[in-house]
């Protein structure tokens, strides 16, 4: 039996649900609170098991996203420390000059983390 695909737009629209009914309209909303269309409804009634197993991998890699970026100041400073450690003027121009190359990418990619703003969950992004 082929491996069945998940179709994009069921799952773009179940990244986008609120899945909580709404008793006005008797349908989810939307993360921006519309509700659904009762063609977006049946839409997303009649998503598989693949497309499901999808938008939980995406929400999920998202979380990571979010962890990485609420923790990625603590781990530049505790990257930082042992830099900071071996000076005598302690700023960050002199902390890179001790920085061996592959450091200084860590160092960016940390920096980098901090500087960031958050970006907002969209399906197939993360």
């Amino acid at each position: 039996m082929p491996k069945t695909e998940a179709r994009p737009h069921i799952v773009a629209l179940l990244c986008d649900a609120d899945f909580k009914r709404r008793s006005d309209t008797n349908t989810w909303s939307h993360r921006d609170g519309r509700p659904f269309s009762k063609e977006e409804q049946a839409i997303v009634f009649r998503a598989t098991r693949i497309e499901l197993e999808e938008v939980r991998e995406q929400i999920s890699r998202y979380r990571e996203y979010q962890r990485t970026m609420d923790e990625a100041p603590e781990a530049l400073q505790h990257f930082l420390t042992p830099f900071m450690e071996q000076l005598t003027e302690k700023n960050l121009g002199n902390t890179v000059q001790l920085m061996s190359e592959d450091e200084r990418s860590e160092f960016d990619r940390l920096f980098r983390l901090t500087i960031e703003p958050v970006r907002a969950f969209a399906p197939y992004t993360f």
